[in-house]
């Protein structure tokens, strides 16, 4: 079994405007297991719905083309339970993460996944969690 990860919607937005090569990265690491969150698609499906009419066509062909390429893990109760536990733990010493990279970062923990990333401000900070610069 290869290394899992699950992709930040932070990926997702620089490969849809061309500012990162997603099918490179995959085809450099072919023993990766990639798959996205719940509440990643819930992410890109809320910019899909605040984009201009002139960008909606295209960003719509490109969600779906995730949606078909990668598995969508959802927050089920394992997750449920490593959020809270992971929140609670963050909370007593005074850190604040986002809620959807908690969701997403409680959803790798829970899942022994790491998360691939462009934004290294909150995940670090998860404890457990294993995060990938992309």
């Amino acid at each position: 079994m290869g290394q899992r990860l699950l992709i930040d919607a932070s990926v997702l937005v620089a490969a849809e405007r061309g500012k990162f090569d997603l099918r490179a990265q995959l085809s450099s690491q072919p023993e990766l297991e990639c798959s996205l969150a719940t509440i990643t698609v819930a992410e890109i499906l809320h910019g899909w719905h605040r984009a201009q009419p002139e960008h909606k066509a295209r960003r719509e062909a490109f969600i779906q083309r995730l949606l078909e390429e990668f598995p969508v893990l959802p927050f089920d109760l394992e997750a449920a339970h490593a959020h809270a536990r992971l929140g609670a733990g963050l909370a007593e010493r005074g850190i604040l993460i986002g809620a959807h990279d908690l969701i997403l970062g409680a959803t790798a923990v829970s899942r022994e996944a790491g998360v691939a990333t462009r934004d290294l401000r909150s995940f670090p900070r998860i404890p457990g969690l294993e995060v990938v610069r992309w």
